[in-house]
């Protein structure tokens, strides 16, 4: 008979469980104390796959309900910030004055249409029908235009603000809830969980994007619920491994040089069709969709490692990386394809019949349809690629992770006829500009993240890591385009649980040691006491409330932030 495989023996420190688990059997002091004897080859599988401390999650009915009321409560609590006076401003804000018109008219004629020269002042005014029975030239897909459409045709047309708003903020409220229960299974901790969805909750990025009819909360929404579908297919993966090798060893045969297979996996294909969904609001979708994949294909090979199949490089290959790809490649491309379905349907959209007026040109073995989709994608690569224009916030990538050139998405002072703040000079204000002290703190997490990663082989750090990869460092790539801070949002969440990730490392580290202990609870509790009260200070220049300027002033801490 083989091997089985012994108890992790991860650095990391096994905290004694609260009681017998639905999945493990025996309580998790007893593995700590290495009194494992009684444990099944199954459960001693599991417990080298997935760790002691997740087996103990959601042993309680106490932990079982606060797993589910405490991301509850911190999405209640960005409830009340996004949803508060909405409406405000009742100005089409920054890139809304795209977007959201472009949304309207996909509502109204099925296809994004040009506007006459000037339109804002009648359509904020509530003369929302002044388009032209013409297509628009618009860069990026239609899926996120159409999710504000939604909300337009829900809660009250496009002649109420309010409805502008009102699905990006949805969204950004379920994207707290679904990030405070993605840290509780990344960190096997309710508390963690509940702590990362308190921070995005509060964070002024989130919240300003989550108040603007804007692309980008849509993109970090979709990404955000394809990690959490990835981390639920490692689980699940993990299990179906455990079992079945379990009925290998215990059957009497050994694991041999290639393992068993994991049949079909729907929460990777599920997240393939998030990614899909991701890369019909923005591009920038594509980038998610391949560190993610490799990172869940990283996982397959390292379990198959684990229960100590002997060519686990070829297995994970073969049995895992390319069935992968077969599946997510595919799905999210079909799945892309399915956010087109208005241009497709519509004869008028931008483009439509470009192959009937080319013939003989593009790519001739497509269908006409797809030809001009082609024709039109590539006009949308060049503007792209090409975009290179002067603008007062554009920014380097370098700076984003300690907001150095935040965006400035709507300013009206005394000369625009602002008054009635109690003072003689007045302003209105909303600054994407996330959470300062959030921010630096979490620059310096990420810095230790990756010194973790390298130092202990935590795939913790590779999860937080994952998303920071995909969303930041590819504009790197982009010296010379046009770009800027505010396109941070979609790794936001990933910013979050960096700085999450290390305070739970230091929590898990310091547990046996009650005076390290309660230095490291002091510290974490005075650092977030900051970032709540950072949070309540800036929070009204994320929202156009109506302040001094002296006010709006005070917190333009850097010159960069004017």
């Amino acid at each position: 008979m083989a091997d089985v495989p012994q108890p992790s023996t991860d650095p990391t420190p096994v905290a004694p469980g609260p009681g017998p688990g639905d999945d493990f059997p025996f309580p998790v002091a007893e593995v700590e104390t290495g009194e494992d004897a009684g444990l099944s080859v199954r459960d001693r599988l599991l417990l080298k796959l997935l760790g002691a401390r997740r087996l103990a999650l959601g042993s309680t009915s106490k932990d079982r309900l606060w797993g589910w009321l405490g991301p509850a409560l911190v999405a209640l609590l960005a409830g009340g910030l996004r949803l508060w006076d909405l409406g405000r401003p009742g100005n089409l804000v920054f890139d809304e004055t795209y977007y959201v018109k472009q949304a309207y008219t996909l509502l109204r004629v099925g296809f994004e249409a040009k506007w006459p020269e000037d339109p804002n002042p009648a359509f904020e005014a509530g003369n929302v029908d002044t388009f032209l029975n013409l297509p628009d030239y618009v860069v990026h897909p239609p899926l996120g235009k159409w999710m504000i459409a939604g909300g337009m045709q829900l809660f009250g047309g496009a002649e109420n603000p309010w409805s502008w708003r009102i699905s990006t903020a949805l969204v950004g409220i379920l994207a707290v809830f679904l990030l405070a229960r993605i840290a509780r299974r990344l960190f096997a901790s309710t508390a963690m969980g509940v702590l990362a969805g308190g921070l995005l909750a509060i964070d002024g990025m989130a919240i300003v994007h989550s108040r603007t009819g804007l692309l980008d909360n849509f993109l970090m929404f979709w990404v955000l619920v394809a990690f959490g579908f990835l981390l639920l297919d490692r689980e699940q993966a993990r299990r179906r491994l455990a079992d079945r090798v379990a009925a290998l060893v215990d059957s009497g045969r050994e694991i041999g040089r290639y393992g068993p297979r994991l049949g079909w996996r729907w929460w990777r294909f599920a997240a393939a069709v998030s990614l899909g969904l991701a890369c019909g609001v923005k591009w920038s979708g594509l980038y998610f969709l391949a560190v993610f994949a490799l990172l869940s294909v990283l996982w397959d090979a390292t379990a198959r490692r684990a229960v100590g199949i002997k060519r686990w490089w070829e297995d994970a290959l073969l049995a895992d990386a390319i069935p992968a790809a077969l599946v997510m490649l595919p799905t999210a491309a079909l799945t892309y394809l399915a956010t087109w379905f208005s241009w497709f349907r519509s004869p008028s959209s931008y483009m439509r019949d470009w192959a009937a007026a080319h013939p003989g040109e593009g790519v001739q073995w497509l269908p006409e349809a797809l030809r001009s989709l082609w024709a039109y994608h590539q006009k949308m690569w060049d503007f792209h690629t090409g975009l290179s224009a002067e603008h007062s916030y554009a920014s380097k990538p370098i700076g984003w992770i300690v907001q150095w050139r935040p965006t400035s998405f709507y300013y009206r002072d005394g000369s625009d006829g602002v008054t009635g703040c109690g003072y003689d000079e007045c302003a209105r204000v909303i600054t994407s500009l996330g959470n300062p002290v959030l921010w630096w703190s979490a620059a310096l997490a990420i810095v230790a993240t990756v010194v973790l990663l390298v130092w202990r082989k935590d795939w913790r750090a590779t999860a937080v890591l994952s998303g920071l990869v995909a969303g930041w460092l590819p504009w790197f790539a982009y010296p010379d385009r046009t770009i800027f801070t505010f396109y941070a949002i979609v790794f936001t969440p990933w910013v979050v649980l960096a700085l999450v990730y290390v305070v739970t490392v230091l929590l898990e580290a310091t547990e046996r040691d009650r005076t390290a202990r309660g230095w490291v609870i002091w510290a974490v509790t005075a650092l977030f006491t900051v970032i709540v009260v950072m949070s309540i200070f800036f929070y009204p220049i994320w929202t156009a409330m109506n302040v001094p300027e002296w006010f709006w002033r005070l917190h333009m801490w850097l010159p960069s932030w004017i």
